[in-house]
């Protein structure tokens, strides 16, 4: 038995795990439920998830990511081990080795976090890369010819874009709003415009049912419940799809301009080679309904939503640990 080779795309809002040989192992939230008396793990991943905003006094349901980078050390690292070891299985007499992606726009101390985190919960070897590049790779752009090829990662916690040649980024701006802050952006505007308190999960709820970075030329509803926040009592709204697409508006211009100034920085002939082929969107909130569109409109370069956006980055980070003697200018090793 030789030891594993993982490679795992650590989100703020899910962990997805990348098997050599297998492929796609493991796709779990990253949320983790602690007992407060001792600070022991009794939860991860999806039944965590079941608990947030249900747990009684003694139990705390968090996220130990906030942002794309780590917020709780500890938490993280208790997780990483948990996932290792059930992509492992309990006997693992080889410490597997582990490649793990990180915003190109972190710290250096954020990064070593993630190095020193990932070693603590098993790896014997730990590898970073970075996210747009290992988004890239996953999508099939040939990052590897000196042609310019722009993507735009936009996640749970941070959102990031980045021009992409000859292997390696040559501008990257990231901005820590993605799929949370439009969550959160959802829920603000319902409560100041129609009094109600609603959860993190049922704000994702409704932007994935109803949510659109566009006017639909077809209104649709959706019955929200939640809190009334005067009364304190239960209560049930209507919500239309064109009150989602005013709250999540301000939000994602916030992602437009960080695109804009990448694009401000990136030197004409890869901006000729940008306008040829278009800027790739990868993530979960690429998935956001039009918003392919509106980047379009504002950019005025075309963009695309990659195959398959939620597994890109993993997919990379998977395809750069098997050809590691490739990538290894663009790895950091620990």
């Amino acid at each position: 038995m030789i030891s594993k080779r993982i490679a795992i795309d650590l989100g703020t809002a899910n962990t997805v795990i990348w098997l050599a040989g297998k492929g796609i192992v493991l796709n779990e939230p990253t949320v983790v439920a602690l007992s407060i008396e001792d600070n022991r793990v009794l939860a991860v991943g999806n039944e965590a998830k079941t608990m947030l905003g249900r747990t009684p006094g003694n139990i705390s349901a968090l996220r130990p990511l906030k942002e794309g980078v780590i917020a709780d050390y500890e938490v993280t690292e208790a997780m990483l081990r948990y996932f290792i070891q059930k992509v492992c299985g309990q006997a693992w007499f080889f410490k597997p080795e582990v490649m793990i992606c990180t915003p190109a726009g972190g710290t250096q101390v954020e990064k070593r976090a993630v190095l020193d985190a990932t070693l603590s919960a098993g790896a014997r070897v730990a590898y970073l890369i970075d996210e747009p590049l290992a988004a890239a790779i996953g999508a099939k752009v040939p990052i590897a010819q000196p042609s310019g090829n722009m993507v735009l990662d936009m996640g749970g916690g941070a959102s990031e874009a980045a021009v992409i040649s000859l292997g390696g980024v040559v501008v990257h701006k990231s901005v820590r709003v993605a799929g949370n802050r439009i969550d959160e952006a959802i829920a603000s505007y319902l409560r100041k415009k129609h009094n109600i308190v609603i959860g993190e999960q049922t704000a994702e709820e409704i932007k994935i049912k109803i949510g659109s970075a566009l006017p639909l030329e077809k209104e649709e509803t959706l019955e929200v419940k939640g809190r009334d926040s005067l009364l304190g009592l239960p209560k049930i709204i209507t919500v239309v799809s064109s009150e989602v697409t005013e709250a999540i508006r301000p939000t994602l211009n916030l992602i437009i301009n960080m695109v804009k100034e990448v694009l401000e920085e990136t030197a004409p002939e890869l901006s000729s080679d940008i306008i040829d082929k278009g800027i790739i969107m990868t993530g979960g909130t690429s998935l956001l309904r039009n918003f392919d569109k509106l980047l379009t409109q504002e950019l005025s370069v075309s963009c695309h939503v990659a195959e398959d956006p939620l597994f890109c980055v993993v997919r990379g980070t998977g395809i750069a640990l098997e050809n590691i003697d490739l990538y290894k200018r663009s790895v950091t090793r620990k």
